[in-house]
């Protein structure tokens, strides 16, 4: 079943056009990677599904319905690239302040992030202010307000960027955790190490042009880095 359909999506910035026709779909229960180098158009194709650009052509289908709905916006769960934070909130207040937008009753909120803390490996900081936290930090608490609402359907900006190896560690067994109960992952990033272990399947988009799309990880005869850049020169040599 898939619980999200991308079909001809064009968009143009600055007389530009940086999408070409982008069409995909994401199965539920899986996740999925949208590769690319960077400018590619990965999160210009995001954007456009979550509505916050508008492109000129697009038919979007989120959980089997036409766009976005007010129920929907309730069942998804989003981190951008670089998430605006609150420096003068500490961990948690940032946390329990995201969390009352869906209407958690405060022990249930107060129970919700005390779990996210645990998860993203910031416990131990939770009562000290963003301003203080490095960038590592800021991402894992970025994924805590994303995962809040327990959603259905996760988009995820570039969610390893900054991490160092244990971070990045925790962050891919995370996602397979929240995989195994119930979630379906979209993410966008370049670093080709963390596709390849966790992935289901993954489309490749380069200078605004899907170039491959839908391929099964596990099905390669090679490599993902071997097959990502055959797959991106091919495409440069044809432009």
């Amino acid at each position: 079943m898939d619980i999200l359909q991308v079909q001809n999506i064009e968009k143009t910035l600055a007389k530009k056009q940086v999408l070409h026709w982008i069409s995909f779909d994401v199965k539920k229960w899986e996740i999925y990677g949208f590769l690319g180098p960077n400018g590619a158009g990965k999160t210009t194709t995001m954007k456009s599904i979550l509505g916050l650009i508008l492109p000129e052509s697009w038919s979007i289908k989120i959980f089997g319905e036409e766009g976005l709905t007010m129920e929907s916006k309730q069942r998804i769960g989003f981190m951008p690239e670089n998430t605006y934070l609150y420096k003068h909130l500490t961990g948690r207040e940032f946390l329990e302040f995201n969390g009352s937008f869906f209407g958690l009753k405060w022990e249930e909120l107060k129970k919700t992030v005390d779990q996210l803390l645990v998860r993203v490996w910031i416990e131990s900081s939770w009562d000290k202010y963003l301003k203080s936290y490095s960038k590592g930090m800021l991402q894992r608490v970025g994924l805590a307000q994303s995962i809040i609402n327990k959603p259905e359907l996760l988009f995820l900006d570039e969610p390893m960027s900054g991490l160092d190896p244990i971070g990045r560690k925790m962050v891919k067994d995370l996602l397979v955790e929240l995989k195994e109960q119930g979630t379906t992952i979209f993410f966008n990033t370049h670093i080709l190490a963390d596709v390849e272990s966790i992935c289901d399947r993954i489309s490749i988009i380069n200078y605004g042009h899907l170039i491959v799309e839908g391929q099964s990880v596990k099905k390669l005869k090679w490599g993902l880095e071997d097959f990502f850049i055959e797959k991106v020169i091919e495409h440069n040599n044809s432009l």
